[in-house]
């Protein structure tokens, strides 16, 4: 079920690892910055079933923990979306993002989450973190969102046919949910 997933995120995991060889100075992703974890995005159909799927495979403290948190992001989600918010520029903490400001659930992270710290071209402007040491106005290789999330969009039809397919959900939502994003319920 996941296996055209899990090949699009070693081929993102191979292409940033890439990137940071390329660029030591500039790349400041390490272990504790947690920078990309308040950026804010939702995760296709493919994405929320694995995510769900491998939440469901942690300990039981951990899981109680990440749903606390998980109920403070959603509640900033909806409200970020009632008041018509630019997901864009907000921040919420991902509830995923322990106390060490480690991520609970690293080998399910998405895309957005594998991608960020690098230049990327999103809807044909470029974003890079703003921690990173790429200087504004120099040129850089980006890596280019759109068909990554093309691929995610035509999994996400395979899995759970189009009506599931087409949507998206935040984190918050299929932490507190995971039943919600089993394959075999719909």
């Amino acid at each position: 079920m996941f296996e055209n997933l899990l090949k699009l995120y070693q081929y993102v995991d191979q292409t940033m690892q890439l990137v940071r060889e390329r660029f030591p100075e500039e790349v400041k992703c390490k272990p504790g910055c947690s920078d990309c974890c308040s950026a804010v995005f939702d995760l296709s159909y493919i994405e929320a079933v694995y995510l769900a799927h491998r939440f469901s495979l942690l300990e039981d403290g951990i899981k109680a923990a990440i749903r606390q948190r998980a109920k403070k992001a959603l509640q900033e989600w909806l409200e970020l979306i009632a008041a018509k918010g630019d997901p864009s520029t907000a921040r919420i903490r991902c509830p995923l993002l322990n106390s060490e400001e480690q991520c609970d659930c690293y080998e399910a992270r998405p895309v957005n989450c594998r991608t960020y710290g690098v230049p990327t071209v999103i809807n044909d402007s470029g974003h890079v973190c703003g921690l990173s040491g790429f200087t504004k106005g120099k040129s850089y290789p980006s890596l280019h969102l759109a068909p990554l999330q093309q691929s995610l969009y035509e999994y996400s039809i395979e899995l759970g046919g189009k009506e599931l397919g087409e949507k998206r959900w935040p984190a918050g939502a299929v932490l507190l949910y995971p039943e919600g994003f089993q394959p075999d319920s719909k």
